[in-house]
């Protein structure tokens, strides 16, 4: 393994645990089940395998501001917010186009 390590350009100590780190990593970040890590990786104890679970913050934040309710809220109402603006513009402006009509016809 170690000659494939060094044709491959990465030179740092401890690749081989880098590439089973990272691998353990990027699956949990693509939904992969941790059982399933697990038994990849060999660990007796799912203990063993949940330290990856947290090294995966920045999917947690990706999560986060996509799911928590709050933010949820807060951009429905914006778009809302949006919609109802639109709305009386489009109805102020209509009003405006109805009276210059209405005063030129008189």
């Amino acid at each position: 393994m170690a000659q494939y390590v060094e044709k491959s350009g990465v030179n740092k100590q401890g690749s081989c645990h880098l590439f089973r780190h990272s691998m353990a990593t990027l699956m949990l970040e693509n939904g992969a089940d941790i059982r399933f890590i697990q038994a990849m990786l060999g660990h007796a104890e799912l203990s063993t395998t949940e330290i990856y679970t947290q090294v995966s913050i920045k999917a947690l934040k990706e999560v986060h501001s996509r799911c928590h309710p709050g933010k949820l809220t807060k951009a429905s109402e914006d778009s809302d917010m949006a919609e109802l603006m639109a709305m009386l513009a489009q109805e102020s402006e209509e009003e405006l186009q109805g009276k210059s009509t209405c005063s030129s016809t008189k």
